[in-house]
């Protein structure tokens, strides 16, 4: 097989939570570009219509949204459901939905805690074990997890220890997920992006606050990624080119957690 050809995900199924905007869309736009077709689910369902349009039209794969709390496993049940329901089958899960909470240990409510954590593990964590059993009766599948770097290191000079927290449980959750169901041949990896500008984030680097300054002086590359390079790592994950990995952490991150 030429080499190009494992990177084809023709006729797949592929589902990202957390696809109407942003990372999310950009790594649903990448998969449908190598021909599988895309289920956007997100809570914010008239954004994920409009990105399934843009994507089914520019890329003439099919292309569905499902509304879902990545937090409630009912949802997450009926999601899955209405996906094999759909299309029989599912290829790969891309668990992109999560939330931050920039507030200092010392000040932080604890409801706040939990609230990140619930989506950020829990959420991965259910969505997950529910593809997960489909997958296992499939004996195959790809379940790609976005942590972040800061489950890596811990950021400066922001306070953000919850992030960081649930961002190193969701790689550790990804290692133990991929040594157990390496066995069905499905492979668990995970996506650790650095600074990204995003629609919602370009604001904030324009500004280029003395916040920005530290964080850019501590990337080797010095600038934020774009939501685009996350495009090749998601697809190199989701298909047979990245056949023989999984427990793997991908740090894109402009060489941050190089230094």
């Amino acid at each position: 097989m030429n080499v190009l050809d494992k990177f084809s995900l023709k006729n797949n199924v592929s589902i990202v939570t957390g696809g109407a905007m942003g990372l999310g869309k950009a790594m649903a736009e990448a998969l449908a570009q190598a021909g599988s077709n895309i289920v956007i689910a997100d809570l914010n369902l008239e954004e994920a219509q409009k990105t399934a349009d843009e994507i089914k039209r520019k890329e003439g794969i099919e292309a569905i949204t499902i509304g879902v709390d990545v937090t409630n496993e009912t949802q997450v049940n009926t999601m899955v459901s209405e996906v094999m329901n759909h299309f029989g089958k599912i290829d790969a899960v891309i668990n992109n939905a999560g939330i931050t909470c920039l507030e200092k240990a010392e000040d932080m409510a604890f409801e706040d805690w939990k609230r990140v954590m619930n989506v950020n593990v829990n959420g991965v964590f259910l969505v997950s074990k529910a593809v997960g059993n489909i997958m296992i009766k499939q004996q195959k599948g790809s379940i790609i997890n976005i942590s972040s770097m800061s489950g890596i290191i811990a950021n400066t000079p922001q306070g953000q220890s919850s992030y960081n927290t649930s961002k190193a449980g969701v790689i550790m959750l990804t290692k133990s997920l991929a040594m157990e169901w390496a066995k069905y041949h499905i492979r668990v990896n995970t996506i650790a992006p650095g600074y990204m500008k995003t629609e919602l984030t370009k604001p904030f680097f324009e500004e280029n606050g003395d916040m920005v300054k530290t964080w850019m002086s501590l990337t080797p590359m010095g600038r934020p990624g774009t939501p685009d390079e996350l495009g090749g790592i998601a697809l190199y994950l989701a298909s047979e080119a990245s056949s023989f990995v999984t427990g793997s952490v991908f740090s894109v991150d402009g060489g941050y957690t190089a230094m």
